[in-house]
């Protein structure tokens, strides 16, 4: 069974089934212990770049927004059983053009890693018509929306589950703030703590 273990911030993990290791924004907390097959950058700021922290295998993929999106074309990508399709992300702080979000497909589980935005014309027309399993939102209200519009977009796009992330700059995680955004599934997790991914069979 695949498993989430949030780092922090806008970081965390994904292990697959079968072994496959998946880095989303790494810069913030613990857990860069095990090798990446996979790592997934949404911008290049520098709270969510920093490569150099996660191991890497000989074999490593690694997909930035310059690869994501080409010439205003969304890609798809296919790593090691895992499908992911990059997606829009942007507010006033973070350029339409040079991020993106991704939708990842593995061990049957649908998965939204939000990346920095706020709402998107694609959470209500494209996302929402997914079902997807777990999204998970950025909500801090300064770089970010805040809780009350990430819970706003949470029922636009319809996860099971949703879980707030990026919840407060400067700090790996405010459960205070957290505790704010509310959603039909919602999940908190702090930083260290993990998360067996399930289908919800929708």
């Amino acid at each position: 069974m695949a498993q989430l273990l949030y780092q922090g911030h806008g970081s965390f993990r994904i292990t697959t089934n079968d072994g496959t290791v998946i880095y989303v924004d790494p810069y913030a907390g613990m857990g860069y212990d095990l090798p990446a097959d996979l790592i997934l950058v949404t911008h290049d700021h520098y709270d969510h770049t920093d490569l150099a922290k996660a191991p890497k295998k000989p074999d490593v993929t690694i997909i930035t927004h310059a690869e994501a999106l080409v010439d205003g074309e969304y890609r798809r990508f296919s790593c090691k059983g895992v499908a992911i399709s990059a997606v829009p992300a942007y507010n006033q702080n973070h350029d339409r053009n040079a991020c993106v979000g991704y939708v990842l497909k593995l061990d049957g589980v649908k998965l939204y890693a939000a990346g920095d935005t706020s709402r998107t014309d694609a959470m209500g027309n494209q996302l929402s018509g997914m079902h997807l399993d777990y999204a998970l939102l950025p909500i801090d209200g300064v770089y970010n929306m805040n809780a009350r519009e990430a819970s706003l977009c949470a029922e636009l796009i319809g996860a099971a589950h949703t879980i707030p992330i990026h919840v407060k700059p400067g700090a790996l995680y405010d459960r205070d703030m957290a505790e704010a955004f509310q959603a039909q599934g919602r999940i908190l997790l702090a930083p260290g703590e993990t998360l067996e991914l399930v289908s919800a069979g929708r």
